[in-house]
């Protein structure tokens, strides 16, 4: 009887052992919610999956929002019943708007000097770290998939209209007559665009060192005013519907629609996301070949540089603190070289780090795929001015969409160029001074 007492209380204790250990192996669910769909999304889950096998501690649940305005949007309702994720993935022109909301983010670099996990802005680009770092040089946000707007043009088809399929159009007068070629050949459409106010008008506008507002395009302060009215941008949307009546330049619509008009032969020429690449390669038929964004030649000063676009993770407050230490490690699993490297290389978007654009043509990856560096160097051509270094402007979400509407009316033929960008100058800076009125102590 002793003994049975003996083994008794020996399997008890081993079984509180059990018992007080089991919360030290319980996994912690990070919540991340996205706004990326398609060959993206595909990537994006790898991420983190390949962080979840990396260590056993924590576990990152990738969660699909839609879109970007409404990945944020659900996130904002989420905050107010208190059931918000960790991490939510934001485009880059709604920085100035998420900065407003101080009392639900938790700057990135607070969090990784709380967490003690290395973290420098030095490590990364240049172009990344000025758009997402307050005055003082601190990283707000966690710079995600960065991209900028790149040429993709159908090689077979300018073998077929008798172009060099080895050059891509330099400028827009060059755009314009290889265009007007391919539709000689048959192509329902010379060129498209995607994204038409971040193409046509922002990178634009910093392509061609202009400004699009006063106060170094928000950067400055509250009080900038929009300014992108001016004759260069003007004679640009004015040619664009002007070859839209041809279909040299045939509008596709907004945000991505205008995609699949390239992917599937429709136009032979597309400027959009550098991002677009794995897609362009997942689902087209031809050979894909590489192009610098056009610039007209007679702006002095151009080319200057391209901006970025894509996205950047902001953390929300108010989780608990063993996510935030899991949010850390997840941000320094995403800095490593080789997982940016491979990101890089497997979409199209710009690695973050020197690191990773160094060890990616270390692998031989540019040379083997001639092209995508073209990104990278474009963003870099020169070094950035007060022009060309980004957007911090508040409500840009719904400026750009205001924009939009406006280059619609000049490609249908409604308005003329010069009355839908003073249109879309008037119509933006109401939407400025609402958000300054807003937001009175910033």
């Amino acid at each position: 009887m002793v003994k049975l007492i003996q083994k008794f209380l020996q399997l008890a204790s081993a079984a509180a052992v059990l018992g007080f250990a089991s919360p030290a192996f319980a996994v912690t669910d990070i919540m991340w919610w996205h706004a990326m769909s398609g060959e993206l999304g595909r990537q994006l889950e790898k991420l983190a999956a390949d962080f979840n096998a990396s260590q056993s501690e924590y576990r990152v649940v990738p969660s699909y929002k839609g879109n970007y305005t409404e990945a944020v949007t659900a996130a904002i309702f989420a905050f107010r019943s208190r059931s918000q994720p960790a991490i939510v993935q934001v485009n880059e022109i709604a920085t100035a708007t998420m900065m407003a909301a101080r009392g639900a983010i938790y700057p990135v670099f607070e969090l990784m000097r709380d967490e003690a996990e290395a973290f420098s802005p030095a490590a990364y680009l240049p172009a990344v770290t000025g758009y997402y770092a307050d005055a003082a040089g601190n990283m707000l946000s966690f710079p995600f998939n960065v991209s900028t707007p790149i040429l993709y043009y159908n090689r077979d088809m300018f073998r077929a209209a008798g172009l060099d399929p080895d050059v891509a159009p330099k400028t827009w007068p060059e755009l314009g007559e290889a265009a007007k070629r391919l539709r000689a050949q048959g192509m329902a459409c010379g060129f498209t665009t995607s994204w038409p106010s971040w193409i046509n008008v922002e990178n634009f506008s910093a392509y061609h060192d202009l400004p699009i507002s006063t106060e170094a395009n928000g950067f400055n302060g509250l009080d900038a005013v929009l300014d992108f009215n001016n004759p260069v941008v003007v004679r640009h949307i004015a040619q664009l519907a002007e070859w839209q009546a041809t279909k040299v330049f045939d509008y596709g619509g907004r945000a991505t629609s205008a995609e699949p008009r390239f992917q599937n032969g429709d136009c032979g020429i597309f400027i959009g996301s550098s991002a677009t690449r794995a897609d362009i390669l997942k689902n087209s038929k031809f050979e894909v070949g590489y192009g610098m964004l056009p610039y007209w030649p007679d702006v002095k000063g151009a080319p200057q540089n391209t901006i970025i676009g894509g996205a950047t993770l902001w953390v929300l407050r108010d989780r608990p603190r063993e996510e935030y230490r899991g949010v850390a490690k997840f941000f320094g699993f995403l800095s490593k070289p080789e997982v940016q490297a491979a990101w890089h290389q497997n979409t199209g978007y710009l690695p973050i780090t020197r690191a990773a654009f160094d060890l990616t043509r270390a692998q031989g990856f540019y040379d083997r795929n001639p092209g995508t560096a073209i990104s990278i160097e474009q963003i870099t051509l020169k070094p950035p001015t007060v022009n060309s270094r980004g957007l911090r402007l508040g409500s840009f979400v719904l400026i750009r969409d205001v924009i939009d509407d406006e280059l619609e009316q000049a490609f249908a033929g409604k308005k003329t160029a010069q009355a839908a960008m003073d249109s879309a100058v008037e119509r933006g800076n109401r939407l400025l001074r609402q958000f300054q009125r807003a937001n009175p102590d910033r």
